[in-house]
């Protein structure tokens, strides 16, 4: 009887226990959560947490996903239920500043019609067409809102930057202020060469369109006080007094986006030949070289791989090792400026790279081929000849970075406040150095000319530019990334949620190689086999109304029993392909459904026993103590 309670008072405790766990884990511990994957795919980096610790008030995030209509789409669900968890995540670290809402637009329902209105995209997929919706849509207090159309299973890596970005812009919807400072003639005007009215460089066009920008030249004495994106095209001859605002504007957390070049060969006056090589170079050299980054004016980039094909004076065409159009190869997959690029076209380009003292760090953007080298801006210069420029070329087997971001540590270039400044005020506001320098440089200004990457065509009297490179791209993707946050900036790719069985890899390629050869012996009897049948029913068709002999009947069935044979075989040995990646399987799932819960079982015995087998010495070691 005691036994019996003993059970039953056991058992109602081992009840009380899993629900109070279950409580505890649902209620308490639902916020603490440990990532054993490989690449912490399903957490959030600092930089997430920063933008989910920065928002002021409440979001609502609506994902829509066409559960029912994606029935049968596995990969597609399985990406859908990534996304799903990754924005739970971001729910649960808000703490009741992201709301979730998940819908399934089916068709002809609100929630459809809920979509439709965000924007977001519907995607036909499927033999059958079906249309599915995987996107994201956010609204704030202010009914502000921001959309991910669609979510893009081969953009995963950036699945968490993406999702942070939209955060971001609903909790400060404010437009990026762009500076942009050069004395190109980005802004249209007269060409001082042939006196001709030129229009607004494309890339221009595209800042204007998304930014609101505010354009200088290098006689300017500083740069305006709410810039939250520095643009420096190839400005010559800047100022004292601006290059000491652009610094401190750097020094303070500012955004640099510049480009800097050996040879300019969109100046006007450049083209023309007007301008020596290295004439006027512009300051910001220096300026950079005090930062901790080099930048190489003095030699010119060579790459017989990227060479451009290009019309030379006698009407042929001949590959340019100078001007270069820069592939998927060539460009950093790993970063959100130029993950979704193909191309980047350019000319003389300068390289760049670290100081010896250098305290930043350095992430190439892009580079060039292996088949490279660098000739002097001189020699450069006076090889106008594609077929020179060729015969100069001696390969280094090695890359050059043309474009790269830098971060980090950096010290001014400025000891103290000149003496030009007019502003006394300035002087309380001097910052010797930085440990968040925020710099993208690219080392040609050129790839920014219409030429390069802009085709203009005549529709009915109008104008139209059609990209062929990824120039434009370029310059909109790395403004837009520098006008988020800092904590924003810092979110790289992440790594993806599948990723392959290297074992299940290597039995493939092992049965594909030892069945292979078998299988094509057999599909060469197959159709060895089908050839002498059909020879055979020709020749009976050939006969006309006349009855076959009995000889040529059975000569017919032996060979469709020996087709029908080597069909089996041949099956057999497609089977076969899969037969150890099934056993493989087989293995893993008996592993987890049997051997692990019995290994589990096993090991609470053990110390269950040995609990028990305390406990019952303790109490003897008791009942064994006199009485006194």
């Amino acid at each position: 009887m005691q036994t019996k309670l003993t059970t039953y008072v056991s058992l109602l405790l081992i009840t009380i226990l899993f629900i109070s766990l279950v409580f505890i884990n649902s209620k308490l511990l639902a916020p603490y959560r440990i990532d054993l994957t490989e690449n912490q795919v399903y957490s959030l980096s600092e930089g997430s947490k920063k933008v989910i610790e920065s928002i002021d008030e409440p979001i609502n995030l609506y994902f829509f996903f066409s559960n029912k209509a994606s029935k049968n789409m596995v990969s597609l669900r399985n990406y859908a239920n990534r996304v799903e968890s990754l924005l739970n995540e971001y729910e649960t670290l808000a703490k009741g500043k992201l709301k979730l809402h998940i819908l399934d637009p089916e068709a002809f329902s609100e929630e459809e019609d809920k979509a439709d209105q965000f924007g977001l995209t519907a995607a036909s997929i499927g033999a059958a067409g079906e249309i599915v919706y995987l996107g994201l849509a956010a609204t704030n207090a202010l009914d502000d809102q921001q959309v991910i159309a669609f979510f893009d299973p081969q953009k995963e890596s950036f699945l968490e930057y993406e999702t942070s970005k939209l955060i971001y812009q609903l909790t400060d919807p404010n437009p990026i202020n762009v500076t942009l400072i050069t004395d190109l003639p980005v802004a249209g005007g007269q060409n001082p060469m042939t006196g001709q009215m030129e229009p607004e460089w494309s890339f221009y066009t595209q800042l204007q369109q998304l930014f609101k920008v505010e354009s200088l030249d290098s006689k300017a004495s500083r740069i305006p006080d709410n810039t939250d994106v520095l643009v420096l095209i190839d400005p010559k001859g800047v100022s004292e007094n601006l290059l000491f605002s652009i610094d401190q504007f750097a020094m303070q957390g500012g955004k640099v986006l510049a480009f800097v070049d050996p040879i300019n060969e969109s100046d006007p006056f450049a083209m023309g030949g007007a301008v020596e090589p290295n004439a006027n170079k512009s300051n910001i050299v220096s300026l950079l070289e005090a930062w901790g980054v080099h930048f190489d004016n003095q030699s010119v980039l060579l790459d017989a791989m990227s060479g451009l094909d290009i019309r030379t004076q006698d009407g042929g065409v001949a590959r340019h090792f100078g001007f270069v159009g820069l592939s998927n190869e060539q460009l950093n997959k790993g970063d959100v400026v130029t993950s979704s690029l193909d191309v980047i076209n350019g000319a003389s380009f300068g390289v760049i790279d670290l100081t010896d003292d250098s305290q930043l760090s350095f992430l190439p953007l892009i580079q060039s081929s292996e088949n490279s080298d660098l000739i002097s801006t001189e020699q450069y210069a006076s090889s106008r000849d594609p077929d020179e420029l060729a015969k100069a070329y001696e390969s280094q087997n090695q890359t050059y970075v043309v474009a790269a971001r830098v971060s980090g540590n950096a010290k001014s270039m400025f000891t103290q406040v000149p003496d030009t400044l007019e502003a006394s005020s300035l002087k309380r506001k001097l910052v010797t150095s930085t440990n968040n320098l925020n710099l993208i440089l690219v080392g040609d200004s050129d790839v920014l000319s219409d030429r390069f990457w802009v085709q203009q065509s005549n529709f009915f009297g109008q104008t139209i530019f059609t990209p062929f490179a990824n120039n434009g791209d370029f310059i909109i993707n790395a403004v837009e990334n520098f006008g988020g946050s800092d904590a924003l900036i810092s979110i790289r790719s992440r790594g993806t949620f599948a990723r392959s069985f290297n074992k299940v890899d290597e039995l493939t390629v092992i049965a594909e190689q030892k069945f292979r050869e078998q299988e094509q012996l057999l599909e060469a009897q197959l159709a060895d086999t089908e050839q002498q049948l059909l020879q055979l029913q020709s020749q009976q068709s050939d006969l006309g109304n006349l009855v076959i002999t009995p000889e040529q009947q059975i000569a017919i069935d032996e060979y469709m029993d020996k087709k029908i044979t080597i069909r089996k075989s041949l099956r057999n040995v497609r089977h076969q392909l899969d037969n150890d990646i099934e056993t493989l399987g087989n293995w893993l799932k008996l592993i987890n459904i049997v051997f692990a819960p019995i290994l589990l079982i096993l090991l609470l015995v053990v110390v269950r026993t040995l609990i028990t087998t305390k406990f019952r010495i303790k109490t003897q070691n008791i009942k064994d103590v006199p009485v006194v």
